[in-house]
């Protein structure tokens, strides 16, 4: 049987009147089996296995589904979520016990109809599920998750896959995206999850070559340790690793909103349920309340991130503002508590149909996408009559029944392996005037990163600024890519670090499989030699000398850069595979975004928000002068139209 993994090409055409009617036909038929055969499920219950699995690997084997016409290919991708569904949701705490903790009180009544400060009480049946604190789940069994060695985690040497694997010779752009995307995603990730901040005592110590450019000062190269899960009793031995998420694990806004009551009380302004500004418009809230530490001061602060912090915290504003002209008697807690569930939801809309489908711009991924929060009906058809059905399927994840599919909602430590995306940050910076296109400064990424991105940010408007990364292309996520500031930046705290390296010793640390066991681990099959893996023949003589040789230890993250992407893929099939389990399944678990997403919980108002608006909208209503290079830019993470002088 032929290796699935091939050169990327371009999705096959349909000529011809005739190709369609057979599209149409095969999906009738899978359709109509999937129909039949699907067992039914009640709610929180593990999809059962189906007799058209095998027939669905099969197809995706030897013919891949991105090469199909987009019909059968969205059914082929609908079948492999329902088998990741069945075999890579799994709960660490079943394996490995945990400490136990005090039950939460019952909730207040408001929280009912409100989120939690730290993600508590978003699942009613099990209050403290996705809350700050909790383990991350796992997407390959538990008890299949090896712990090794400190001396092969330390192998082949991080930093001799950074420098030889990794490093950014010229500079590979993603022509269909803007740097907008770039800051977006790690822009959700500071939502997403957090492991916390690393320990300094036993760090991993990395050695290095003489030839090796770093300080002899910082020799040899030190990477933090990830913390310790402090849920995980004393004495345990010969068990995978657990650790915990310092975020809450929904899509709640947390970067914004914090996760933790402090944060939250310090973010707001007391009045009207509003987030607190300074004069330029951006979030004026410390990091921490018993130091002087400043957002700037928090390792991966650059301009891209300050300015959707700004502009999402102007967007709460104004939806209360929205909330107050039809309802001026709230208080400034029903004020912030509504505006809040509408900025999340907003936030979870733009990333499942517009950030995912601009970096996965294959016509089945598309309309993937956009089934996950309107089925297929639609969403013409769910703006004017709502939902047709109770079924996913037709009317999408957004307002159905929340499902957690037999296992407690958590994000995973595949997830956030597959979201290791740096190679999209560029190395060079041009700021434009968004009215003619000149150049108003010219920066390297260290001049736009923690303390000097204030110095920009007090130069260059924000409407310049938006312009200026809407109009650039970002970094393609393939090997020979990952940032030079990146693999050499100097820490707040002093500190030297090679971004690329701890990258890759933290996927081996926090238990991650390598590349071809985690192939296998989510139904796709193994490479068998380093010729199969890329279609780079030089960059297969590179990854066998830095691997000696075994194919088995090329790292995953090392293996989804080098691989082929099928065509309309801004990454790796290998982690589309996640991308399919995880984006609905944060989608179906938030009874936010699910049960209780309804005008009773929202207000129509609420919901009218949400489909009204778009990121470009958003950047539109804060910053009008954008609707000039907005025009005509169906999705605002794709490059914009450029002013001409």
């Amino acid at each position: 049987m032929a290796d699935p993994v091939r050169p990327a090409e371009e999705p096959r055409s349909d000529r011809g009147w005739w190709r369609w009617l057979r599209a149409i036909a095969v999906l009738s038929v899978l359709a109509t089996l999937w129909l039949r055969l699907k067992p039914r499920q009640t709610a929180d219950t593990r999809p059962r296995w189906s007799p058209l699995l095998p027939l669905t690997n099969l197809i995706d084997w030897r013919v891949g589904w991105h090469r199909l016409p987009w019909p059968v290919g969205l059914a082929i991708v609908v079948a492999l979520r329902h088998q990741l569904r069945r075999d890579n949701l799994h709960d660490p705490s079943r394996v490995v016990p945990s400490l136990p903790h005090p039950p939460l009180k019952t909730p207040e009544a408001i929280l009912l109809k409100q989120r939690s400060a730290d993600g508590t009480f978003t699942d009613l049946g099990e209050p403290g599920m996705g809350s700050a604190g909790t383990r991350f789940g796992r997407n390959v069994p538990v008890l299949s998750i090896s712990r090794e060695s400190d001396d092969d985690v330390l192998r082949p040497n991080p930093r001799t896959v950074s420098r030889e694997l990794l490093t950014r010779h010229t500079f590979q752009p993603a022509p269909g995206l803007n740097v907008l995307a770039a800051a977006w995603i790690q822009f959700m990730i500071r939502d997403w999850f957090s492991h916390g901040p690393g320990s300094q005592q036993n760090s991993w110590h990395v050695p290095l070559a003489d030839s090796d450019p770093w300080p002899a000062e910082q020799r040899p190269m030190t990477i933090l340790r990830t913390p310790a899960d402090p849920t995980r009793p004393e004495g345990l031995t010969g068990l995978p690793p657990t650790h915990v998420n310092f975020e809450s694990h929904w899509w709640d806004g947390s970067q914004i909103y914090g996760s933790n009551a402090d944060y939250q009380h310090r973010a707001r302004t007391g009045s009207g349920g509003k987030l607190a500004v300074d004069r330029d418009g951006f979030p004026d809230v410390a990091v921490d309340p018993l130091s002087p530490k400043h957002p700037a001061d928090v390792p991966g602060f650059w301009v891209g991130l300050a300015l959707l912090h700004m502009i999402f915290t102007l967007e709460h504003n104004a939806i209360c503002d929205h909330y107050r002209s039809h309802y001026p008697k709230w208080s400034d807690d029903e004020l912030f508590a509504h505006a809040r569930l509408v900025n999340a939801a907003l936030m979870a809309k733009i990333h499942t149909v517009e950030w995912t489908p601009a970096i996965i711009p294959h016509p089945t991924t598309q309309r993937a996408m956009r089934l996950n929060w309107w089925g297929l009906a639609g969403e013409r058809v769910n703006r004017i009559v709502g939902r047709l059905s109770d079924s996913d399927l037709i009317s999408g994840a957004v307002g159905s029944r929340q499902e957690h599919f037999g296992v407690p909602y958590a994000l995973t430590e595949e997830f956030v392996a597959v979201y290791r995306m740096h190679p999209l940050i560029p190395d060079d910076y041009v700021f434009r005037a968004t009215s003619d296109h000149r150049v108003l400064m010219e920066r390297e990424l260290s001049g736009v990163a923690q303390r000097a991105a204030l110095e920009v940010l007090s130069q260059v408007s924000p409407t310049d600024l938006f312009y200026s990364l809407g109009v650039a292309n970002p970094g393609a996520i393939t090997l020979h890519n990952f940032p030079r500031g990146l693999q050499q930046f100097q820490r707040p705290d002093g500190r030297l670090q090679d971004l690329a390296a701890t990258d890759i010793l933290r996927t081996r640390e926090l238990g991650v499989p390598r590349y071809n066991e985690f192939r296998k681990l989510i139904h796709l099959r193994p490479v068998t030699s380093f010729e199969t893996l890329t279609d780079n023949p030089a960059w297969a003589e590179e990854l066998r000398q830095v691997y000696d040789g075994d194919i088995d230890r090329v790292d995953l993250m090392v293996g989804m850069f080098a691989e082929p992407k099928p065509a309309g893929l801004g990454f790796s099939d290998t982690a589309f595979r996640i991308f399919v389990l995880m984006a609905p399944r944060r989608l179906k678990s938030d009874r936010f975004l699910t049960t209780d997403y309804t005008p009773e919980v929202y207000t129509q108002e609420g919901l009218n928000w949400v489909a009204d608006n778009t990121m470009g909208t958003v950047l539109m209503r804060h910053f009008p002068a954008l609707q000039t290079p907005l025009r005509g830019v169906s999705n605002a993470f794709m490059p914009w139209a450029a002013a001409v002088a």
